[in-house]
This record gives C-alpha cells, structure tokens and sequence, in this order.
C-alpha cells in the first residue's frame, strides 16, 4: 500500500510540474552558455539598433555642451589658463573628465566611434532590404479589401480585363509601381521615404568622417601685419599655429600676401555713431614661388581662399611709429608698434621695448622700455579720461611711461609682447623727482632726463590681424549637411502607400470594381488620394444602372402587383 501511495504521489507532483507557470530551478551546468560568438552577435545586435544610435546621438549631443561652455586648449590656451586661475575648485575635476579637451578626449571619441559604426550597421542590412523591395513586385491585395482604412466599390458594365488595364495605366502615370497580380492590380508609391531616411543616416556617416578628417588635418594660425608688411605661409612666420595630429608641414599652401592698405570708415553721428561701414584690407598676393602678383580686397566673412586655404580678416588697430635716439643723438630704434585694442573705440595699450643699440649719454649700454596708451581720438586736455572718443583717426595722442634697465628677454622665457616686465627696471623721473610720463601728439617728443636721449612719436600706422585656416574637409561637411536635410525632409513629409484595384464579374454578369488603399503611416490624404482614383477610373469604368427588382409572384413583368382586398392582413 506505501509503494503505491509513493508511486501515486510522484505522478502527481510531475503533473503539477508540467501544469505549473513557476520558473523551474535549474543547475548552472544545464543552462545553456552563449559562448564568445554568442555575446559578440549579441553586442553587434545592439550596438546596430536604433534605439542604441538615437541614444549614441543623444549623447553625443551631450558630450558637446562643455565643450561649448568651457574654454577648450584647441581654440584659446589663454581663456582656458584664466579659467583655471579663476575657478582653482573645479579645475581639478575637469582636468580629469578632460573637459579643456572635450573634442580629443577618451569618452568623447568613443561615443563617436561608437556612433559611427553603429550607423552603418544600420544602413548595411536596411539598404539590402531596401534594394530587394525596389527589385520586387508589389504585394498582391487582400482577400477582403473592405477591412482595409480607404474602400470605395462600384457595378460598371466594361469587363475585368478593361477595368484592370484602365487602373493598370491610370496607377502608372501617377507614378505608382503597378503590377497585374490574379483579379486584381497591385500598386504602390513613396519608397523615397525610405531613400530619404537612407539619404539621412549617409549624410550622418559623411558628417562625422568629415569633421573626424578636418580635426586631424587641419592647420589653422594667426598673423598681425602691419601696412607695407607682408606674409608667407610658412611655420615661422605665424604668430600663433595650431594643426591636427595627422598634419604635415608640407601640407601648408605655397602662397604670400602683403597687406597694402587698410580701409576702415566709421559712422560720424547718431546711435550708430563709430559703428564701422568700411572695413577692409587691400592686399596683393601671389601662389608659388614664382606666381603672378594680384590684388584682393578682404572684408569680414569674405576671405582671401588659396589652394584650400582661406585667409580672414579679424582684427584692427593702430601701430604708432616710434624712433628713439640715445644719449648721443644717433637713432637707435625706429618701428611701428602694435598695440591691443582695449574698447569699440580703438583706444590701444602695450609695449615699446628697444632690447639693442641703445647707450646712455656715457655710453654704458642698457635697455629702455616704455608703456604705451594710445587713442585715435583724444578728448583734449581737462574733457576727460584718456579715452578714445571715436574709432577714426581725428585727433591721435600717445601716452607713455618711460623705463631703463633689463627687459628679461635674455631669459629664455616666453614674454608678453603687449606687456612691460618691470621687475628689473627703473623708471624715469623728471627734474622735479616724478614720474617721467607725457602725452604726444603725432611729431612730438619726449625728452628722456639727463640727456639719456629722446623718444619721438613720428605718426600712425594701421594694422590687420587675420586667420589663415584650413579645413580639408569642409565641403563634404557641408554637403553632408545639406543632404541630411533633404533625406529628413523626404522621410518626415513623403508617405508610402499601396492600392489594389479588383475588377471581377458578379453573378449577375455586371463587373464589381473594388479599390481600397492603405498607408505605412496614418494619412489624411490616402482617402483623398484613392477617391481621385476612383474618379479618374470610373470615367473609363462608368458605374452600371442599377437593376430593376424581380416582379412579385402570380404578376406579369411591368405590372403592378394587385392591392389587397379591404380588411385583409398587409
């Protein structure tokens, strides 16, 4: 009796364990392993979907915003070092997240990469499928059309064969692909939708290749020139020069350019007074060695472009020309000397430093070094600050600040050329024991105390401060762009349908015509669209008369049936 009351028990419990929905548990050894080509089909999978590159872009996107927000060392190393004096807290920790290198950074570049190749995993199987369905027919109709969102039916007396070939040529001259497929025409349109979509996801790939290419071969530089000087496009001759890391010196353009002129006109009155309405540089240039000299005028966002590389106009301002003659009366410095714009009205600071040739009146040799204020448009003496008034050229006047001693370029260390290091230096003083400054106007001079020579302010200069860059890849950038938007247009506004036109003959030998449509997307326009069909269809396949109704029973045909007898059942 036990034996049998256990074998019963162990029917039972596999009974219940084969009705029951609970997760049965099971030993590590029976699962099965997915093995190393297992988890790569798995990441593959994945990494191609779309929710994964929609993610990948959103990130990226994300990636981008410090870079936008924080000074990167690509674009100015100088903002980048006064933001890191100003906020000592937070350096730290973005130094670590490289967030001064967002653009060439670990994280960064991985999500590109990743992004990358995620679509073109995307594009690959969905352009094979795409390329399949072009090769194709189109899918023949449904049994039933009536359950489809746009129908229309109508009796004609033309015959099935007529009705098909009439829809048949109809579809194709609205640019439907059709086919003959049974009692029935098979018909759709909009695939560039899905060229659009494809066009997109390419233009995303030739973007991201593009600016991948141009952060790794582009060149980029500064150079302030003064009028009458010139350039050459060659390393040393920039003022400042930033490359990629797959950039060759040789890549740099052969070509030279002088500036000329500067041209620079300025509203005289109103609110707008001092904003410019002239401002160019007229230079003359020459590609190669040995290539013919030509003129071009350079404005603000129209640049001088040479083999690829294009030269913008950024920046203006004064260069006053200085001579200086030492104790013995024989000029030993005699340039223009940039200064900074410091305001929209073109009031300029810097340097003067004569680092050689010059002597004291005993013939000791020293350095001299002079601060410098300069406007274009003084005010007068007691109208105010020394401040410029207006960005032209009405009533220039120089102020300087006179120093002697070691400028520290002997150094080895990088200096400042718009700033005075005075930590070894003496300042000038007059005969009364001050500060040696003055104000000169164009012509005038400084006479520097006992005798140790003069400093003359011979007039004004102009100068131009332009970028030379170049971008390798900038028009594929651009045409990636440009496609991107037309491929999302087609894909947002052009709809893919399909319609079916059955033409088959009814019992009674009439021809019932049924033609419905459906959308890949939900559209106002397909019932619209299927009813112009319709219409233009039933022009060649009129509607049918309908048929009269069967005589009643025990009447003649035409006659009308007897009426019934008064007080009988109706």
């Amino acid at each position: 009796m036990s034996n049998t009351n256990t074998t019963d028990e162990r029917d039972l419990g596999q009974a219940g364990d084969q009705l029951s929905t609970a997760p049965r548990e099971e030993s590590a050894a029976s699962l099965p392993s997915m093995g190393v080509i297992g988890w790569a089909r798995w990441f593959w999978r994945q990494l191609t979907s779309m929710r994964v590159a929609l993610i990948l872009l959103f990130m990226l996107s994300l990636g981008a915003i410090p870079g936008s927000l924080i000074p990167q060392n690509s674009v100015d190393e100088l903002k980048v070092q006064t933001f890191k004096e100003a906020h000592t807290t937070v350096t730290p920790v973005y130094e670590k997240l490289q967030f001064f290198d967002v653009y060439s950074s670990v994280w960064f570049s991985a999500i590109y990469i990743l992004l990358f190749v995620s679509l073109i995993g995307c594009i690959v199987p969905r352009t094979a499928q795409f390329v399949g369905q072009l090769r194709g027919r189109p899918p023949g109709a449904p049994k039933k059309l009536t359950r489809l969102p746009a129908y229309t039916t109508w009796r004609t007396d033309a015959g099935p064969e007529q009705v098909r070939e009439a829809a048949l040529s109809i579809l194709r001259k609205r640019r439907f692909r059709s086919d003959m497929a049974g009692d029935a025409v098979a018909a759709e349109k909009g695939y560039l939708r899905e060229t659009g979509n494809l066009l997109f996801h390419i233009a995303l790939i030739v973007m991201l290749v593009a600016f991948a290419g141009g952060q790794l071969f582009k060149s980029e530089g500064g150079k302030l020139i003064v009028e009458g000087d010139g350039f050459a496009n060659t390393i040393t001759q920039y003022d400042d020069f930033k490359s990629g890391s797959l950039f060759d010196n040789d890549d740099l353009a052969p070509f030279s350019f002088d500036l000329q002129d500067f041209v620079g006109t300025y509203e005289r009155s109103g609110p707008q007074r001092g904003t410019p309405r002239t401002y160019e540089a007229r230079v003359t240039y020459a590609e190669g060695a040995d290539g013919e000299t030509k003129k071009k005028v350079i404005e603000v966002n129209k640049p001088l472009a040479v083999d690829g590389t294009k030269v913008y106009l950024n920046a203006h301002g004064y260069a006053p020309v200085i001579s200086v003659k030492d104790g013995r009366g024989k000029e030993v410095y005699r340039t223009s000397v940039p200064l900074l714009p410091i305001d929209n009205n073109v009031t300029s600071t810097g340097a003067i430093k004569v680092m050689d040739g010059y002597k004291d009146r005993n013939g000791k040799k020293t350095q001299l070094g002079f601060q410098a204020f300069f406007v274009p448009t003084f005010a007068g003496d007691g109208q105010g600050t020394m401040f410029s008034q207006y960005p032209g050229l009405d009533y220039p006047v120089l102020a300087l600040n006179g120093y002697y001693g070691s400028l520290g370029v002997d150094s080895g260390l990088p200096q400042n050329v718009y700033q005075l290091d005075t930590s070894k230096m003496k300042e000038f003083k007059d005969s009364n024991g001050d500060k040696l400054k003055k104000r000169l106007r164009p012509g005038e001079t400084m006479k520097l105390p006992d005798g140790a020579g003069s400093v003359t302010f011979e007039g004004v200069d102009e100068w131009a401060s332009f970028q030379i860059s170049r971008q390798p890849a900038s028009g594929w950038a651009l045409t990636g762009a440009v496609a991107a938007i037309i491929g999302l247009a087609g894909s947002l506004f052009i709809q893919r349908r399909r319609v079916w036109v059955r033409a088959v003959r009814g019992p009674d030998g009439v021809t019932v015509v049924e033609m419905a449509g459906l959308g890949r997307s939900e559209s106002a326009k397909l019932p619209e669209e299927l009813a112009d069909l319709a219409v233009a269809l039933n022009t060649v396949a009129p509607t049918a008369p309908d048929p009269e109704p069967d005589p009643a029973p025990g009447t003649e045909p035409g006659q009308p049936a007897e009426e019934p007898a008064e007080g009988a059942e109706k």
